[in-house]
């Protein structure tokens, strides 16, 4: 009999293809939320989120205003439940009817016309379920209901059962559930604990004619011969390989059809694949494309990002199509490398140990970058828009690798579709937060079904650059729980999750990416992939004791030694390090209100949640201390603010603290570059962390709203592609200037160094040696350098820098800079280089500012265009150019400023130096006019250090 079938009449089917199966949109229907309690009852979204569908509604309040973390527990703490009814035409029933869901967070029980579909657990996970059988028996309305379980009660109550053993940071219980680790709090985020149907779900209808649905699918592009973890030969062709996943029935002698074509619709290949399997509702092919063929795809830096359309057909025995899936890919090689340093890397001073950097396309790479973090409390809000301007920002500020963190959630698809088109490498994580999970088979189960669902789901991006297994859990190993001749319980689970489980579904699917069990790693002593364990670790075995094996992470709240580079780890790669600052003045308008607008008010308080090692006391205590660690280092290097208006002074401290997170950011980026040319030879420096998902005291660049700190404008201009940089040791006083370059071929050119007073007049100083060194008497200076391909080279020093400023008894600031530096003769690259950084030996909270007397002026509203346009791929591309000139003096740290709620966008510099006399062009490139018709740029003002004085 024929029965209701959950097609609303205004709403058409969707057919991905001529010949596909039916597809149908779950979210174009109308949805209902209510809740366990009886008392709500709204209008819902979908995709979305519970708290977002009670503020739409009105139910709440803005959940990130004011203390809603807080104020609004009692959402999380509910079951909730989202239905409609799939009602319309009456249609034969086809061959068989299923709900696909792409993401449900977390705990979920789905019912269909009051019949159990199923429950699920995992947020990270695709689920599908046929329900042919419950449509076939419904005698009422087709409705569909999804109950989501409070993630919070519910893993409270597991955890009383569970392993005591296991270790856990910030709220009991997390490792229970496969839900985003960050969403109970971190100490850069609030505790919502979200839930709902977070991504898009849809009901298919297979029928004869469309007898399967391709749910997955893996393309994996490596070079012929390439294994996991090693670097390839570049010689051999490209394979293609692409595996499907699907439900349905594939019919006998079924084959796979590849169509590639490049951005232009010019057809590069067209061919049947070869060694077709199929098992486990999974079909197999591959295909080798020659080189030649193809242009290779380079990182934000290194070349272009040429990216091809691959049309994966299935056919049947008589090549008639009848399901088809299209990807956009790329070829390119990228290999984590962690061989033995070579006895020719030896000759050349490298220390013994083992490699640990990133290879492209058989090439070296300095990885420059940062860490990312979810971009929002609510991800069912995050858009592509949010993303290309996130990501715009990271490529304007040079940076090549996002580390994307696995404590947060899996990327959606288009923010990895958008990292191919920019250059960015995505260095990828499952999602494993700073804690060790429990090894039940049930839970085995789900962890290995996440890492296959999401490997085959992003395998095809040229941006995938690494598989880590978690957030710095061999760190935490080494620490608390190893014992290399008797493992106890806690180490057993790591080495069966991430040293046997996780790493087998990686290299089970894919040859073409690396694979580490965690972000802090020193690396293995052997690579057997036919091994239960393919990567026996190396942990604390070393070879000597002067030996470098791993990646650093370190983080010091120290003010003393915050430019101390004796107090840096020295490593082959940092992945992370860091200090917080406060978000501006503008973004905490937004949040809080006036009266709230104090570094020690009741919601900045309760908004901070860095408590520094040590500290003790209630949360307010833990809280102030965290505060002080931020505010002990502006008394200790700047001058203090003090007006007497309390929410201009809160503005200028809050901005101080960004300017010393971004001056503590800046040194310590120089110094691991430099390494590059050191015995270490370090090769990548990620910073903590790109954006904030909400407005409070926290480590990074960006603020929730997009307005970029001070931290973001000093890291693009130290991850310049050539740069001139002081190093002062404290210890020996030792002033040390070093050129240092990423690129692939040796840069030469000309340093420069010039003393100045504050005043801007030129000194004259002693110097102590010759050639190479500081002249005698010399107050400009100047050298020609070469610096070899990704190296460093030392132009100057000064043997004694404090006894040198006792003599003049003056206070000196020092401009050092390369101009027109250049690719060496002979080379194809006709880019040339400059940089400049100011030096100044004394801190800046002993020095007497003067008024730099900057002026400001305003240019006209223009509209970008062409590929050349650093606005492309955004919403707006239209720019505008401001002026700045110091006319008094010297300006330290000269920062512009504009109004948020009138506009959104990107200065290309900021937080910079002028000399007297000097002026500087800076472009802001708008995102958002809100204001229609450009008078926003009435609203931009500059200030620089010596406001901090001025009332």
């Amino acid at each position: 009999m024929s029965r209701p079938l959950f097609i609303l009449l205004a709403i058409s089917w969707i057919a991905q293809s001529v010949f596909a199966q039916q597809t149908f949109n779950l979210s174009q229907l109308q949805w209902h939320l209510t809740n366990s309690y009886g008392n709500v009852s709204i209008p819902a979204s979908f995709p979305s989120q519970i708290h977002l569908d009670l503020y739409a509604a009105g139910i709440i309040g803005d959940p990130l205003y004011g203390m809603g973390d807080f104020d609004q527990l009692w959402v999380q703490r509910a079951n909730w439940t989202y239905s409609t009814i799939l009602s319309g035409l009456d249609t034969p029933l086809p061959s068989s009817v299923w709900l696909v869901f792409e993401g449900l967070d977390t705990f979920t029980h789905i019912e269909l016309c009051g019949q159990e579909v199923a429950n699920t657990d995992n947020q990270f996970r695709q689920f599908f379920f046929e329900v042919s059988s419950i449509i076939l028996q419904c005698q009422s309305e087709l409705t569909l209901s999804l109950n989501f379980g409070s993630a919070s009660a519910i893993v409270l109550d597991i955890a009383k059962t569970g392993d005591g053993k296991l270790i856990i940071l910030t709220f009991t219980g997390k490792i229970y559930m496969r839900k985003e680790q960050s969403d109970f709090g971190w100490d850069w985020s609030p505790a919502f604990a979200p839930a709902g149907p977070w991504k898009q779900a849809f009901l298919i209808q297979l029928s004869t004619a469309a007898p399967l649905y391709i749910h997955n699918a893996l393309v994996d592009i490596y070079r012929e011969g390439q294994m996991n973890n090693l670097p390839p030969d570049q010689t051999k062709p490209f394979v293609f390989n692409a595996s499907l996943d699907f439900f349905g029935d594939l019919p006998t002698g079924s084959s796979l059809y590849l169509e590639l074509k490049d951005s232009s619709n010019k057809t590069i290949t067209e061919t049947q694949l070869d060694g077709i399997s199929h098992n486990n509702e999974t079909i197999t092919g591959h295909t080798t494309i020659d080189s030649e063929m193809v242009e290779l795809w380079w990182p934000n830096g290194f070349g272009s990002q040429p990216l091809y359309y691959a049309t994966i057909t299935i056919r049947d025995v008589n090549l008639d199509p009848f399901a088809v899936v299209q990807r956009r890919v790329g070829f390119r090689t990228v290999v984590l490398n962690l061989t033995p340093i070579s006895n020719d890397q030896l000759a050349l001073g490298i220390a013994p140990g083992s490699n640990w950097h990133f290879e492209v396309n058989g090439h070296e790479i300095y990885a420059k970058g940062s860490n990312m973090v979810p971009p929002d409390v609510f991800w069912a809000r995050v858009n592509e828009t949010k993303i290309r301007q996130l990501f715009n920002s990271v490529v304007m500020a040079n940076q090549n690798m996002l580390r994307v963190w696995s404590s947060g959630a899996y990327l959606p698809n288009f923010a990895y579709d958008i990292a191919d088109e920019m250059g960015i490498l995505l260095w990828s994580e499952f999602e494993f937060s700073d804690a060790e999970y429990p090894t039940d088979p049930s839970y085995l189960a789900n962890y290995e079904a996440e890492a296959y669902y999401n490997i085959r789901r992003v395998g095809h991006h040229p941006s995938l650059a690494l598989w880590a297994g978690g957030n710095e859990l061999e760190a935490i190993e080494l620490a608390f729980f190893f014992n290399p001749t008797n493992p106890g319980t806690v180490l057993k689970q790591y080495q069966l999750v991430f040293e046997e489980l996780l790493i087998k579904c990686v290299y089970a699917n894919v040859k073409s990416i690396s694979y580490i069990p965690s972000s802090t790693y020193n690396g293995y002593l052997s690579l057997d992939f036919d091994s239960i364990r393919p990567q026996l670790p190396r942990y604390n075995n070393r070879s000597s004791p002067d030996a470098l094996y791993a990646d650093t992470d370190a983080y010091s709240d120290n003010a003393a030694t915050a430019f101390d580079i004796n107090s840096y780890p020295v490593g082959r790669f940092a992945d992370e390090f860091g200090i917080i600052s406060m978000p501006s003045l503008e973004s905490w308008q937004e949040v809080i209100p006036e009266d709230q607008l104090s570094f020690d008010s009741a919601q900045v308080l309760h908004r901070n949640r860095h408590y520094p090692f040590g500290a003790s006391g209630s949360d307010d205590d833990l809280s102030r201390a965290g505060i002080a660690v931020m505010t002990d280092g502006v008394k200790l290097w700047y001058p203090r603010p003090y007006k007497s208006d309390p929410v201009a002074n809160f503005s200028a401290w809050a901005w101080s603290t960004q300017v010393y997170q971004a001056d503590y950011y800046a040194h310590q980026l120089a110094f691991y570059r430099r390494g590059s040319g050191m015995r270490e030879r370090q090769l990548g420096v990620l910073y903590w962390q790109l954006e904030d998902l909400w407005v409070a005291p926290t480590w990074s660049s960006i603020e929730a709203n997009g307005r970029h700190k001070v931290l973001y404008y000093s890291a693009k201009d130290i991850y310049e592609p050539v740069i001139i940089f002081p190093y002062l040791n404290d210890t020996t006083q030792k002033l040390e200037v070093w050129v240092t370059s990423d690129q692939w071929e040796s840069i030469s050119g000309v340093a420069q160094f010039s003393w100045f007073d504050l005043a801007g007049n030129e000194l004259l100083l002693p110097g102590d040696s010759q050639s190479g060194e500081a002249g005698t008497n010399t107050s400009s200076f100047e050298t020609s350098f070469n610096v070899g391909p990704i190296n460093s080279t030392r132009v100057l020093t000064y043997n004694n820098i404090s006894a040198l400023f006792q003599t003049t008894g003056t206070t000196s600031i020092s401009a050092v800079s390369i101009n027109n530096a250049q690719p060496w003769r002979g080379s194809s690259q006709q880019s040339q280089y400059t940089h400049t950084y100011w030096f100044h030996p004394t801190s800046l909270a002993n020095c007497d500012l003067l008024d730099p007397g900057l002026n400001l002026t305003r240019g006209q509203l223009q509209a970008d265009s062409g590929d050349n346009s650093p606005n492309k791929g955004t919403a707006s591309q239209q720019s505008v150019t401001f002026t700045v000139t110091a006319q008094k003096a010297v300006a330290a740290w000269v920062w512009l400023d504009y109004s948020s709620s009138q506009v959104q966008g990107l200065f290309d510099n900021n937080g910079f130096w002028l000399n007297k006399a000097e002026s500087i062009n800076v472009t802001f490139m708008v995102y958002n006019d809100w204001t229609g018709d450009g008078s926003w740029i009435n609203s931009v003002v500059v200030r620089s250090l010596y406001d901090n004085l001025v009332d």
